[in-house]
């Protein structure tokens, strides 16, 4: 009998390189699929690749089960696997909306497919899922099947925790969750009383019939309890907020001070005075900056805490700050990427202590052109902690500040001198400026909000920003020279549909975007540049920025759209990102002299981290708008019955958003809330206009409202027509604006018969 031969595995090499014990690659392991042209139960596929020793056998499994769970096969009922590209399947994410229905965003190009409350029932919000196509709506959009759920993205849920009889429910906080999920008895269960705040381990997850149940694993407490808010954040978001025992452990092995063993084979660069401008709350210092006249142009060091020399890859620490990705910022709250010894020890660059750094050394000409730059692992001694209210004072000439920093004044003129160069290098460019909108959120006693105030923007701030950018942008191109798999910071150019729908939108202000079909950065500035003249600006920001794509962290450096560069990477704030620690890992490879072959990560690798990376970072934006939304309602909530002013920012087909003034959040005027009229939607022009007293509701209009209820749960902010700031009203229209309460049908713009 001829004994069958095992087929020839492509990547064999790599799985005996990978692996003391290789088995089949799992490119082998479809090829083999494929070409049965039919789905195999593990034992065919074993007896195809002539696997018959018990330990490949459970290796095998192990990696069929993998490859499930990554999408790459599918499991039928009958036990068979076969490859998902072949089956007409799609893998993806599920994206959930509050009211039931969802979206199945396919990975790759393929369209969306909508996801009807039916097929929802059984999936949650971000679960990675096999889905197929399975009709046409009447809207024309693809409709879509959940064939498989590959990896549920919800363990835990937080949620409100109610009894109904003799069953107990947690109301998830976040809507998106689906319904009300059935609580099983446990140890805190009867601690917990009607209405607070807990948190639910899933141990069955919902189908088409039954709802999902779960074992109550935590109580947070009260629902208005002070800092509630962050701690619902935390567990929605999933935001690592504990350290585990063994990065406690790490982090307690540090020395506290720099050692020689530290210093060998770095730069010394303690002679130059150096110093950190940062915000009065600041309490890491990751940077670190110092100029001086170089012929006509000028010297720039910008130096940055080197993390990479404590956190090395794989250590406790790194594992930890990689899930993390990112610090967390909330107000009065940081969640840090690293612990405190490093955070606010040992990679703060204090003032008068020595410190370990990677730095970037460049020479500047008189246009802000950076002309030559080398990075260099050194030891400095920042020799002040100033602040941006501090510095732009020296600038500006205030007596008292110029005094208190007598001997670092010239520096700190050389340094505005050189931003002055570099911005106006930045404007050549074309790079593109958006006024700051942000509000900061400010207590008064007993943490109790006091006040919203904008957050402005000074000469100190800005000049920051540009020395970072330099360093940033020599980064990137010292790393794309030299082949490194590496993360760059990306953001590629708006897509035409949405150039198309600003362009639409503008013309209502009469404005335009210029550039044609493919607007460049220097386009967008000159556009910014009228808007910022206009008392409307802020308003007028909000669509041109939506037009633009958000910024992502990749493996490929594809330049950077709004700042009009080919190449761009975040090198400045390794304390706080971890792509930033990758590119340090990267700079310091390629300074030892070693070849990107020998690199510690692969350029797949690199991939992977920047797709988790751009994650983390979003998941940090969304858990921060959603607290500072929430605190902003809960200051609202001692306004109600309040008559205050603000501007459209939003008009539907069901009402006006108005941005209220001194409380930087919208609020909902309902089209019921409005003059009694039928009032009739414009999407393109953003108009409500009246049919009958042809009263127009537009962008940028300037109302009196009041507010009439606030909803802590839902972040919303409901509020009544008062009238149009500074405008004369007559009587008709005071007694129609005095009366809200008009049944809908009367007031909603739907007909209804008239009296003849």
């Amino acid at each position: 009998m001829t004994k069958r031969s095992s087929p020839k595995d492509p990547h064999g090499k790599r799985e005996a390189a990978r692996y003391e014990r290789p088995i089949a690659s799992r490119e082998l392991i479809l090829d083999v699929l494929t070409a049965a042209g039919k789905p195999l139960p593990a034992e065919a596929i074993a007896q195809q690749l002539t696997i018959t020793e018990d330990w490949a056998l459970e290796a095998l499994a192990k990696r069929l089960g993998a490859m499930v769970r990554d999408g790459q096969l599918l499991l039928d009922r009958r036990g068979r696997y076969g490859p998902v590209q072949r089956m007409d399947l799609l893998r993806g994410r599920v994206s959930a909306h509050k009211d039931g229905y969802g979206f199945f965003i396919a990975d790759g190009e393929h369209a969306d497919l909508y996801l009807s409350p039916r097929e929802m029932r059984a999936v949650m919000d971000g679960d990675r899922v096999v889905a197929s196509v399975s009709g046409v709506d009447a809207r024309g959009r693809y409709e879509g099947s959940i064939v498989e759920v590959l990896e549920r993205r919800h363990r835990r849920v937080v949620g409100r925790y109610r009894r109904d009889g003799k069953l107990a429910w947690l109301v998830p906080d976040d809507r998106r969750l689906g319904g009300e999920i059935l609580v099983t008895d446990s140890a805190i269960g009867k601690k917990v009383g009607d209405g607070q705040i807990a948190v639910v381990e899933i141990s069955h997850y919902a189908d088409r019939q039954q709802p999902a149940r779960g074992l109550l694993v935590e109580l947070l407490g009260e629902h208005l309890a002070p800092g509630m808010e962050i701690d619902i954040a935390l567990r929605k978001h999933d935001l690592p907020w504990q350290w585990p025992a063994p990065v406690e452990a790490q982090a307690a092995g540090f020395n506290a001070r720099v050692t020689a063993a530290d210093r060998r084979g770095r730069e010394d660069f303690t002679h130059l005075p150096l110093i950190t401008i940062d915000g009065e709350d600041a309490r890491d210092f990751d940077d670190a900056v110092y100029a001086e006249r170089d012929g006509r142009g000028w010297r720039l060091l910008v130096a940055i805490a080197d993390v990479s020399h404590y956190v090395r890859p794989g250590s406790a620490i790194d594992v930890e700050a990689h899930l993390r990705g990112t610090s967390v910022y909330f107000p009065q709250r940081v969640i840090p990427m690293l612990p405190e010894v490093l955070s606010n020890e040992l990679c703060s660059l204090k003032p008068e202590v020595e410190r370990l750094a990677m730095v970037c050394d460049m020479r500047i000409n008189a246009r802000g052109e950076v002309k030559e730059y080398r990075f260099a692992r050194g030891v400095i001694r920042s020799h002040a902690r100033t602040t941006y209210t501090e510095i732009a004072a020296v600038i500006a000439g205030d007596d008292t500040q110029r005094a208190r920093y007598q001997a670092l004044e010239p520096q700190i003129q050389t340094l505005h001198r050189l931003y002055q160069a570099l911005d106006g290098e930045r404007q050549r460019r074309g790079a593109v400026e958006f006024e700051s909108s942000e509000a900061r959120i400010v207590y008064g006693p007993d943490r109790k909000i006091d006040r919203i105030e904008p957050v402005t923007r000074n000469v100190a701030h800005c000049m920051i920003e540009e020395c970072m950018i330099a360093a940033n942008r020599c980064a990137a191109e010292f790393l794309s020279e030299r082949g490194l798999p590496a993360l760059y910071r990306v953001h590629d150019r708006p897509n035409a549909e949405k150039v198309t729908a600003l362009r639409s939108f503008l013309a209502e202000f009469g404005l335009q975007l210029g550039g044609g079909d493919e607007p460049a950065p220097a386009d967008y500035r000159a556009l910014t540049e009228l808007i910022a003249q206009r008392p409307d600006r802020y308003l007028l920001q909000i669509p041109v920025l939506r037009s633009f794509k958000q910024a992502i962290y990749d493996a490929e450096c594809r330049g950077h759209f709004g700042l009009s560069l080919e190449a761009y990477a975040h090198f400045t704030s390794p304390i706080r990102r971890y792509p930033d620690l990758l590119v340090h890992r990267a700079i310091v490879h390629a300074l030892r002299g070693r070849k990107a072959s020998s690199y510690h990560y692969t350029g797949e690798q690199m991939a992977a981290l920047g797709e988790h990376c751009s994650l983390t970072e979003r998941r940090a934006d969304d858990a921060t708008r959603e607290v500072i939304a929430w605190l902003k309602c809960e200051f609202l909530q001692d306004r109600v019955g309040e008559v205050m002013s603000g501007l459209v920012s939003g008009v539907a087909a069901f009402g006006l958003f108005v941005t209220l003034d001194g409380a930087y959040t919208e609020g909902l005027v309902h089209i019921t809330a409005l003059p009694e009229d039928y009032y009739h939607f414009d999407p393109l022009h953003h108009h409500l206009t009246g049919e009958r007293r042809r009263r127009v509701f537009r962008l940028g209009d300037r109302l009196q409202v009041r507010v009439m209820r606030v909803d802590l749960d839902e972040r919303k902010i409901d509020l009544d027509y008062v009238g149009r700031e500074g405008e004369h009203l007559s009587m008709a229209d005071k007694e129609a604006e005095q009366t809200p309460g008009q049944p809908a049908a009367a007031r909603s713009g739907r007909r209804r018969r008239k009296k003849s």
